[in-house]
């Protein structure tokens, strides 16, 4: 895996609780597929930690294709 940047489109902070919802972004190859570009729709759940952000929940899906074709 190569290039990886997180799109952020939403994020928000509650007290120790954080979370980060966009696009995960990165060249590389899923299984025994050609390297290709990947966009993955993903969650981030953060919790403050000794002064610093842990991420405690990460989830991601395949963006269903109309709104992978709207992020480009």
């Amino acid at each position: 895996m190569t290039d990886y940047s997180f799109e952020v489109l939403v994020a928000d902070v509650i007290g120790d609780m954080a979370y980060a919802i966009g696009y995960e972004r990165f060249t590389g190859s899923l299984g025994d597929r050609p390297v290709e570009q990947v966009t993955v729709r993903s969650t981030h759940v953060y919790r403050r930690e000794d002064g610093g952000w842990k991420i405690v929940h990460r989830h991601g899906d395949n963006p269903p294709e109309w709104e992978e074709q709207d992020s480009k």
